[in-house]
């Protein structure tokens, strides 16, 4: 145990230092205390009270976490682009895109290698877990370019449900976009199940060629360049944390 000798005043406290980072919240901080699962200066720490003074590194699982201000980023995607923070086959990922000091932050889940679009990126742990809970029914919009041409029964079919590996999964609107001579499709779905769209496209025999999420809840990409990033702006997240229950 490292024992705190600063006065009661100085330093923040542990649980809140991890919450701080968008790790998790302060009560699931407690458990990763008692679980020993938290050093800092590569000293095990299990005292809920001790206090984080600056320049101590504090690692979760032996990796580093960071507590300052919470960040949220949206980005526009580019194709072959991996939605994580590293990846183990060297692969370019979305935090390429970023400088070094977002480099903490974290995707709200995935868009798969070649999904184009809007991601957010960021270090509130809460808002992650909101975005991403089911409960939530978080809208999600996208284009999609597909090799054949739907009929109005598969049509029907997508929005009433189709048998997938893990479960039935349905749009809740789909659309033929006339923009072109291209068969392009604007899909509205509430599901974050891996790969959703391609593989319900796969389930009736069809393929996806091309497929961009144009909106993330209230967030879209206008603006905002291929490869480019914005920060949101502080309405904005007041408006996110209003719209997801959260206290700020």
């Amino acid at each position: 145990m490292v024992e705190d000798n600063d006065k009661e005043d100085q330093g923040v406290r542990l649980n809140k230092y991890i919450a701080n980072s968008g790790l998790c919240s302060r009560r699931a901080a407690d458990e990763i205390i008692k679980q020993k699962r938290v050093k800092i200066n590569n000293k095990l720490v299990s005292e809920m009270g001790y206090k984080v003074r600056l320049g101590d590194v504090v690692t979760v699982d032996n990796k580093p976490i960071n507590a300052e201000g919470k960040v949220y980023v949206l980005l526009n995607k580019p194709r072959n682009t991996i939605s994580t923070r590293k990846d183990e086959r060297g692969r370019k990922t979305v935090m390429d895109l970023l400088p070094k000091k977002w480099s903490h932050l974290y995707p709200v889940g995935r868009l798969d290698r070649n999904t184009t679009g809007v991601l957010l990126i960021t270090n509130d742990g809460n808002v992650t877990n909101a975005l991403l809970h089911p409960s939530k029914k978080i809208k999600k919009v996208y284009k999609a370019k597909i090799k054949n041409r739907l009929s109005q029964e598969e049509l029907d079919l997508l929005v009433t449900g189709v048998e997938l590996e893990d479960g039935v999964s349905k749009f809740n609107k789909i659309v033929e976009l006339h923009e072109d001579n291209e068969f392009r499709y604007g899909i509205e779905i509430h599901s974050g199940k891996n790969r959703i769209v391609r593989r319900m496209f796969e389930s009736i025999g069809n393929e996806v060629v091309k497929l961009d999420r144009v909106l993330f809840h209230n967030f879209d990409r206008r603006g905002i360049k291929r490869g480019d990033f914005r920060e949101l702006k502080p309405r904005e997240v007041t408006n996110l944390i209003n719209q997801l229950n959260l206290k700020k």
